[in-house]
């Protein structure tokens, strides 16, 4: 019998398929890319929100009939499904209510008469959900507990699959993705937040990036004038990869496995060597304006910008907990790095780029800490109970960013920094001038510990296989199109088409590739404002068409 263990992640969805008898992984199965339109939970949320929970629902679980084919099992060999992810995810993918993740202020829930739901533990059956999709008559789902409506089982999960519920002195974890969660612990109190840090920490939404997988450029390392890259394998493994020169893009050293594109840790790599060899003297100024770190993979101005947003988003709300806490900044002992980011992410270029505090005397990296939780679920169903008991001592107070003025002004600061190159000096007055505590300097050393060498860390005797196309296409009626075709040459993702069928044009949509409400150029650029994303539906599609 198996076992599978599933993260619905907001970048994109991971899953393992194990041996029950044996508690061996068998194959490891993972999406490049998420099934709804968004490049981050919120905008996740907001489609689900606009079209109907139903429409979002049946997206994420035909995504997962795409990972459960990908097995190659017989349905009635699947014993259980465990699965981890953020209250919203995890909603979705049950169908159950979401309004009270949209509207958390009490007044506002109270006028449009929701209520917050339990988002308790539950087990039942698997064809609750998959039936007609999927038919597995003997297996269970266990969902784990959130401790409360903003916390869900991932935030969880990074706090008991890494050293940080023990400590007791004080350290922070982070969850690094499009939704940054992170806690911060002193002594028995446990604060946590998340920042919306958007794509570009992933790869997503930069000119060349992409989402962690084989031939991404994971980190760039520098070889005397010249640029070492780092590329992840096959099995997602870091190997050492082309030596190049930034300024022209020629290859001084080629090696078997060719780039084709550059995760969100090249990308930050990348700033953090430029700022430290000098070829950014300005942010986010760069040499001719671009890097080149080989055959059509280029980081642009506009790129630093991107990621300077994510990574001041994360940095200004990691300040916020602290300062909110009322800790000094200089107790803080650990900083914990999970999921995708934080384990290829080269960390001490991480911290004097700011995405992990740099006076941390300790920086631990693990890998993906949410499926790391579900395995440990799917192989032992008891585990679930100390996940409870775990989660009903966690008296976390939660501190909402959106509403945060030491937040909006500490990243007031980070933005005039990444996109208008505001110096040191004049940061330190802003903060004076608002009233809060200077940041200490960066420590000259730290200790780093990397516990995995890849996101996850046993991929399997079946080894990796990618979902590269999700393939679902969303569809809406368009009657005032005047096929002017502007709604297409504008998405940056190439994810609109403009079809006509049955005497009816509708604009078609890639839902892996659409970035959603943090996008919609496609809605602004319509002379006709024909675009109407609230009445999208799933293209019905049989299967041999779809892929």
């Amino acid at each position: 019998m198996y076992v599978i263990s599933l993260d619905l992640g907001t970048s994109g969805f991971r899953s393992q398929l194990i041996d029950l008898d044996k508690k061996e992984t068998i194959k490891t199965v993972i999406t490049m890319g998420h099934p709804l339109p968004g490049g981050n939970v919120m905008d996740h949320l907001d489609f689900a929100m606009s079209t109907g929970t139903d429409v979002a629902h049946r997206l994420i679980i035909e995504t997962v009939r795409e990972i459960l084919e990908k097995f190659d099992v017989e349905p009635d060999k699947i014993e259980r499904i465990a699965v981890c992810g953020n209250p919203i995810q995890l909603s979705l993918f049950q169908n159950m209510e979401i309004r009270d993740l949209a509207y958390a202020g009490e007044n506002k829930q109270a006028a449009l008469g929701v209520q917050d739901i339990k988002r308790e533990a539950r087990i039942f059956p698997a064809n609750e959900i998959l039936k007609g999709i999927f038919e597995m008559d003997n297996c269970e789902i266990i969902v784990p507990p959130a401790i409360k409506h903003e916390i869900g089982a991932d935030a969880l999960a990074m706090m008991l699959e890494t050293d940080f519920i023990h400590q007791t002195e004080p350290c922070l974890v982070t969850d690094y993705g499009t939704n940054a969660e992170m806690a911060l612990k002193i002594g028995d109190r446990i604060m946590t937040a998340s920042a919306a840090a958007g794509p570009a920490i992933e790869g997503q939404g930069i000119a060349c990036g992409m989402l962690a997988g084989p031939r991404a450029i994971s980190d760039v390392n520098s070889e005397g004038e010249w640029w070492r890259l780092t590329v992840l394998d096959d099995t997602m493994t870091p190997i050492k990869g082309p030596l190049v020169d930034p300024i022209t893009g020629d290859c001084i050293e080629g090696c078997i496995l060719r780039p084709k594109g550059i995760t969100g840790t090249g990308v930050i790599a990348t700033i953090a060597l430029a700022l430290k060899e000098g070829l950014i003297t300005k942010l986010p100024q760069l040499p001719n304006g671009e890097l080149i770190l080989g055959a059509g993979i280029v980081i642009t101005n506009k790129d630093v910008e991107e990621v300077g947003k994510a990574i001041g988003a994360i940095r200004a709300a990691h300040m916020t907990l602290m300062i909110e806490s009322g800790m000094k900044y200089e107790d803080l002992r650990y900083s914990y790095m999970s999921g995708a980011t934080g384990t290829y992410v080269d960390a001490d270029k991480a911290r004097h780029i700011g995405s992990v505090p740099g006076f941390s005397k300790g920086i631990v990296q693990f890998g993906n800490t949410s499926i790391g939780l579900a395995r440990k679920i799917a192989i032992d169903r008891s585990k679930l109970d100390e996940v409870v008991a775990v989660a009903n001592k966690i008296h976390a107070d939660h501190l909402m960013m959106a509403t945060s003025e030491t937040f909006k002004d500490i990243y007031v600061c980070e933005l005039s920094t990444w996109q208008h190159g505001m110096p040191a000096e004049m940061y330190k007055q802003m903060l004076e001038m608002y009233g809060i505590p200077v940041f200490p300097q960066d420590l000259e050393k730290t200790e780093i510990e990397k516990r995995v060498s890849r996101d996850i860390d046993d991929v399997g005797t079946l080894g990796l296989d990618i979902v590269t196309n999700i393939g679902i296409t969303l569809e809406a009626p368009v009657e005032k199109c005047i096929l002017c075709h502007k709604c297409e040459e504008e998405c940056p993702e190439d994810a609109v088409v403009i079809i006509e069928k049955d005497g009816q044009r509708f604009a078609n949509i890639d839902s892996q590739h659409c970035l959603g409400t943090s996008c919609r150029r496609c809605v602004t650029i319509c002379p006709e404002q024909t675009m109407n994303h609230t009445i999208l539906k799933i293209q019905e599609k049989d299967k041999e068409q779809k892929n």
